[in-house]
């Protein structure tokens, strides 16, 4: 059983928003998107949980939703 959250991405001119599934925990999500977002230059990092990585320009984020963690379990337990 693993915990994971759903991180939330809104871009300033798109409709779309960008969905991650993390392992990372909350609180470092919130510390790593408050430095990008006080840096206008900055580009926020993330890895999901499948270890892909992903690079946003920070002037470009509207808002960030940090999930709740959901515990997952692996196999049939949830069927």
């Amino acid at each position: 059983m693993m915990g994971s959250m759903d991180i939330k991405i809104g871009f300033a001119d798109s409709p779309r928003e960008l969905v991650i599934t993390t392992d990372t925990s909350q609180e470092e999500v919130a510390q790593q998107v408050a430095e990008a977002l006080n840096n206008d230059a900055a580009t926020l990092q993330l890895t999901n949980d499948k270890g892909v990585r992903y690079l946003v320009r920070a002037r470009q984020i509207a808002y960030v939703e940090l999930g709740t963690t959901t515990q997952r379990f692996v196999g049939f337990a949830g069927a």
